[in-house]
């Protein structure tokens, strides 16, 4: 480590992975994945906040919707920085679905229901949120507001 700067350290590409079985108690493994990130990349409280609701939405939709709970299908996480943005996947191994025909949390019909808002979070929290491969995968995106 000698050597390296406090910046160089900031500028240097940040990479990990996680894959989980499919059951709910796996999903709070994902905090300290991102404690771990956010001290890392020393991240402001409210970024940090995002970015665990974001994922935490994003591997308990892909456990519960993509994998149907299924505990032999796996669902996998990767976080990478480069530079000053933070890219997040989720991918399960479900069936995939069109994040078009989600309804829509904020409409007056399904204000009262129960779950639904977790996309509608990812898309809010995130600087950019998309679904590929059919669905069975999750794309995030955050510009890095590292605290003062």
């Amino acid at each position: 480590m000698s050597g390296l700067t406090h910046h160089d350290l900031l500028m240097s590409n940040l990479h990990k992975n996680l894959t989980l079985p499919s059951s709910p108690e796996n999903v709070r493994q994902v905090e300290p994945l991102v404690r771990d990130v956010a001290s890392r990349l020393n991240l402001s409280r409210e970024q940090y906040d995002d970015i665990l609701l974001s994922l935490t939405e994003a591997v308990t939709n892909a456990m519960v919707h993509g994998n149907q709970g299924d505990s032999n299908k796996r669902v996998s996480i990767s976080l990478r920085q480069q530079k000053d943005v933070l890219s997040i996947r989720v991918s399960d191994e479900g069936p995939g679905f069109n994040p078009k025909q989600v309804p829509d949390p904020t409409s007056p019909e399904h204000l009262e229901e129960c779950g639904g808002r977790g996309i509608f979070l990812m898309k809010r929290l995130s600087d950019k949120c998309r679904f590929t491969h059919g669905g069975r995968t999750v794309e995030m995106r955050f510009h890095l507001q590292r605290s003062e």
